[in-house]
């Protein structure tokens, strides 16, 4: 059985697809559903049966799973960047995670777990995905911090190199909805555009970078579970990896491959950046792709370009959910 945790959320949800687009069924999806709409994520997905997070940690931790784990894709997680609330984030993110790993590494059973581009905090240390230097990279907000903290546990207790850790930078496409402020900027963009003919970008507030001309390495979702499921299928492959282009783009060229995808005149705003965000935001991210490459992952990503037009005409104007 494959358990795939954040199974109803963007990337798990698409995870989940991609494995029934290959025929796989035997999956079990662990997620907490709340009372937003996520639950629609499943709605198009083939798979044996669901368990509230805290229900499986609990089977987890006793040792007491009523199947046969052949592997664990960890994909779930608070993946809100502004969090504040710093026990729930070590208690979800760093220690529920422990728990998996502990677990997967007893019965041998495959480990896969996000972490974050959000670990390289600024950047200065660079995007290079060197678990060796782990210790060098200072994460701008709680929640890098909860993923750095991870990999850096698995990395002292010598267990880096029987699991596979994947840094994804920004990810967007289908199944994203639920996120609310945390969807992509493609998905913002489009409902922005629908509704005023115009998207809003913050302004840049350093010298180097012109309005709008701020970097980030985009990947869309669908190249995103494309390298998961490597790692499922290669089993000798371990270690830390980055999930990303290695192209990084601007802010500017996404809104405009926005507008461009539903024949629409392209009209920007720039507006002030609030003053909470201003010193912890990055300007320049790109996902340095050489480890993933060398493990034998060659299939070619998805442009900015295409990867937002098929976002937008397959799904956000036509239909929204993976599977449908």
């Amino acid at each position: 059985m494959i358990v795939v945790t954040g199974g109803a959320g963007f990337i798990g949800s698409a995870i989940v697809w991609k494995l029934n687009e290959l025929g796989e069924q035997e999956i079990v999806i662990v997620d907490e559903l709340g009372s937003d709409e996520k639950w629609k994520n499943l709605t198009g997905l083939k798979y044996i049966d669901y368990y509230n997070k805290n229900e499986f940690i609990e089977l987890i931790i006793e040792d007491a799973v009523p199947f046969e784990v052949d592997a664990i894709i960890h994909m779930g997680a608070c993946s809100s960047t502004t969090e504040k609330d710093a026990d729930y984030l070590m208690q979800n993110n760093y220690h529920y995670s422990q728990d998996l790993a502990k677990f997967c590494l007893t019965h041998k059973s495959r480990f896969i777990y996000a972490s974050s581009a959000a670990t390289y905090g600024d950047g200065k240390q660079g995007y290079e995905d060197d678990q060796t230097r782990l210790n060098e990279l200072r994460p701008m907000n709680m929640y890098g911090y909860s993923k750095h903290l991870f990999d850096l546990w698995l990395h002292k207790m010598g267990m880096i190199e029987e699991v596979v850790g994947l840094k994804f930078f920004n990810v967007y496409g289908p199944n994203e909805y639920h996120k609310q402020d945390m969807r992509s900027v493609v998905h913002k963009a489009y409902e922005q555009i629908c509704d005023t003919g115009k998207v809003k970008l913050f302004k840049s507030y350093k010298p180097d970078y012109k309005d709008g001309e701020q970097v980030r390495d985009f990947i869309y979702v669908k190249d995103a579970v494309d390298m998961v499921l490597f790692f499922l299928q290669n089993k000798n492959k371990n270690g830390l990896y980055n999930v990303g282009t290695g192209k990084a783009r601007s802010w500017k060229d996404l809104v405009t491959a926005v507008f461009n995808s539903l024949n629409k005149e392209v009209n920007i705003e720039f507006i002030d950046m609030p003053l909470d965000i201003r010193d912890k935001y990055q300007y320049h991210t790109e996902a340095n792709c050489k480890k993933i490459i060398n493990a034998g992952y060659t299939k070619e990503t998805y442009s900015l370009d295409a990867g937002i037009e098929d976002y937008v005409k397959k799904y956000l104007v036509a239909e929204p959910f993976l599977g449908y």
